[in-house]
């Protein structure tokens, strides 16, 4: 058994709490928040003793949870793992490139695990159809929000728009060789929607679309490879995978879709699969999926380099946009 603390008691800290107790190889030993008020409602709801400290808390864990505002979690994960243990922090991993490097280093020497919250990697829809995703070579995602002033503490590409950067490095295998993009700030202080257009060396494109004063709620990727078109629903967990075959003649089914390609050619016959996508809690199945990294001594599933990656692609994203809007 693992004993786990948690840092950080705001509204998703209380969603970390709950599936914490969930976690078969974890005990929550406690939590810290330095706002009184949400130490006394965690108390209260849960019984769940609350530590003075952060130093206090992790001295008495085996692993930490962090689950605080971004730019608290270089300070508090260094402080982690120096003290040896393994570490479980939510997206961006740092505030900056730079920090999350640090974290790399200071992992390496500890040699502790250390495991990022991109959540969306443990998205049912999208575990669904991982193991279809086959070298694709344009990829389109849009991750639209309806205004909510948590989050306006940093801009929407560190918000919202990391899910999505995050997703096409894990299926795309190659390395970045252009970014455009451009932002505008709208209510806040930082851009709060933005678009972004990565080209990859392979010949791979990505087009990521992020908005947090939308009307409507939306989390969709779609994914175009040879042969196939495989949509990703992140929000309402449905997926569905569009496949090209090659047919030698016109099938019976009256209903079926074909394609005539001219002649000399064969025809394709397009073929619908609406794969199963099973109701999981995913911050509690990526909580679970880091405890067995941790016993088993495998590699987590969304490693600090993976992190680091994201947030560096992030950054380049809001350096491009800023350069932009200082010379409009």
């Amino acid at each position: 058994m693992l004993n786990i603390g948690l840092l950080g008691a705001g509204h998703l800290g209380k969603i970390h709490l709950k599936c914490i107790t969930s976690v078969t190889d974890f005990e929550l030993v406690g939590f810290y928040d330095p706002d009184q008020e949400k130490v006394k409602e965690v108390q209260e709801t849960h019984g769940v003793r609350s530590f003075d400290s952060v130093s206090d808390l992790i001295d008495a864990s085996d692993v930490v949870d962090i689950v605080t505002p971004t730019v608290s979690h270089y300070e508090c994960a260094s402080e982690a793992i120096k003290k040896s243990r393994h570490v479980f922090i939510e997206k961006p991993v740092a505030t900056t490139p730079e920090e999350a490097r640090q974290l790399i280093e200071l992992a390496s020497e500890a040699d502790v695990k250390v495991q990022v919250g991109h959540v969306e990697r443990f998205n049912p829809a999208f575990t669904a159809v991982r193991d279809k995703l086959n070298k694709p070579m344009f990829i389109e995602a849009h991750r639209l929000a309806q205004f909510n002033p948590r989050g306006t503490d940093v801009p929407v590409v560190l918000d919202l728009m990391i899910h999505d950067i995050d997703i096409i490095l894990s299926v795309v295998k190659s390395n970045i060789r252009k970014i455009h993009a451009s932002g505008v700030n709208v209510v806040s202080d930082t851009p709060d929607i933005a678009n972004a257009r990565l080209e990859f060396d392979n010949g791979a494109v990505a087009n990521l679309t992020a908005s947090r004063i939308s009307l409507k709620n939306l989390r969709k990727s779609r994914f175009f490879q040879k042969d196939a078109y495989i949509s990703v629903d992140f929000l309402d967990k449905v997926s569905e995978i569009v496949r090209m075959e090659e047919i030698d003649k016109t099938p019976d089914d009256p209903f079926a879709l074909v394609l005539d390609l001219g002649s000399g050619k064969k025809k394709r016959r397009i073929n619908f699969e609406k794969p199963d996508v099973f109701a999981i809690n995913a911050i509690e199945e990526e909580l679970q999926s880091f405890s067995r990294a941790i016993i088993n001594n495998t590699t987590p599933a969304v490693t600090i380099d993976d992190g680091y990656q994201a947030l560096l692609v992030a950054t380049m994203i809001m350096e491009h946009i800023q350069s932009l809007n200082d010379n409009f």
